[in-house]
């Protein structure tokens, strides 16, 4: 087979750039592992930048997430027992968007195969055998088959197998002493905006992925089993670690889902090489936290729409050849908010009291100074995109 561009991975960076890159008239193939189910299934990150909202709707999948989503204009850290609201609106004049990882890749899937895109589930033994003149081999019913193309993204995963064909590759890593337990309640939310809350026994946070059902996550252990946590136990420190003094209460339902994520900051340079380009959680991982992790496989291949549209249209190869030092001056900005918005909310295992002090000053800063709120809302919100995705 040949195609322009060959494309590992259907989740929100591959099908994303599939598409955007087929509303410039060029031609690509996806690559995935799973089958469709699956990839539709899994629950990820659920909060949209609003330049990641801007996004969808230009590219024509936003239709769906117009009718379905919740705008948050605020935000909400409680700690202390009091809860002071972040006015994002007020502040930098835009907000986020609640709308599930997976409702976003449900779109995209179902917008590609109605545009006659080419998405292959459930294919095995991926590799990509040359980077000077692209090929990527794979197994698709139990038969061998081979794409030639001008150029590979692998927008496989953490997991994947594209990281691993960048010679020289520079790892820069970080492991959180904690966890996250997250639930999906049948519930409506218990607030209209999202709940950060920094308590004595730990981080928790109250999110929803619609007006039915409730996302709550609770801090544990990195190496905490969830099968030592029945209901009654995460209700009981749910309702412990939401308190406040003015009677907060806590929506409790069917829980219908349950988990445990380990937490990392992960970011692997450069994002290339050859003709071989990485975007996504292939090249860097932040803890759910900030909410940056689909917002930053958005800005990837924004990035890489344009600069592929440079070459095939304006004969440009300088707009790829700058895409490592482009995405990663976000990805650097978002790792670090990220990194302090976990550290500055969860307990640290040390329970030194020296971190619990100097963590509740800076809530308390800013709490009340506008300019701190701002400077975390602008980070919160997502900062704006130095050009569009589109070449033409």
């Amino acid at each position: 087979m040949r195609t322009q561009v060959g494309i590992i991975g259907a989740g929100p960076a591959g099908l994303l750039l599939s598409h955007l890159l087929h509303l410039q008239g060029i031609e690509s193939v996806v690559l995935e592992a799973r089958p469709r189910e699956y990839v539709q299934g899994r629950v990820r990150a659920g909060i949209l930048e609003q330049g990641t909202v801007d996004t969808l709707r230009e590219a024509g999948v936003g239709k769906r997430l117009d009718a379905e989503s919740i705008f948050q204009a605020g935000l909400n850290i409680r700690f202390g027992e009091r809860t002071h609201r972040i006015d994002l609106v007020d502040l930098v004049g835009r907000g986020v968007t609640v709308y599930g990882q997976q409702e976003v890749v449900k779109d995209l899937i179902a917008r590609r195969l109605d545009d006659g895109g080419d998405v292959r589930f459930g294919v095995a033994d991926v590799r990509i055998e040359n980077l000077g003149t692209p090929r990527i081999s794979f197994v698709e019913n139990g038969a061998g088959e081979t794409l030639d193309c001008d150029f590979v993204i692998g927008a496989d995963g953490f997991h994947g197998i594209s990281r691993g064909q960048v010679p020289g590759l520079v790892h820069y890593e970080h492991t959180y002493p904690y966890a996250w337990l997250g639930i999906l309640v049948e519930a409506p939310p218990s607030d209209p905006e999202v709940i950060y809350c920094r308590h004595e026994r730990g981080f928790a946070l109250h999110s929803m992925r619609s007006e039915r059902v409730t996302r709550l996550y609770l801090q544990v252990d990195p190496d905490e089993d969830v099968a030592n946590w029945p209901e009654d136990r995460i209700w009981s420190e749910l309702h412990l670690r939401f308190t406040d003094v003015d009677g907060f209460e806590l929506t409790e339902g069917r829980i219908f889902d349950k988990s445990i994520t380990p937490m990392r900051s992960f970011v692997a340079a450069p994002m290339q090489h050859g003709r071989l380009f990485l975007a996504g959680d292939a090249a860097h991982i932040v803890p759910p936290t900030g909410a940056k992790g689909m917002n930053l496989a958005v800005a990837d291949v924004r990035l890489l729409s344009r600069a592929l549209g440079g070459f095939y249209y304006g004969n440009r190869e300088d707009l790829l050849a700058a895409y490592t030092e482009k995405a990663l001056k976000r990805v650097w900005r978002a790792t670090h908010f990220s990194w302090w918005m976990t550290t500055t909310l969860h307990k640290a295992p040390s329970g030194a009291a020296i971190e619990q002090q100097l963590a509740l000053s800076q809530l308390a800063f800013i709490a009340s100074s506008r300019s701190q709120a701002t400077a975390l809302a602008e980070n919160y919100t997502g900062l704006p995109y130095e050009s569009g995705w589109s070449y033409r």
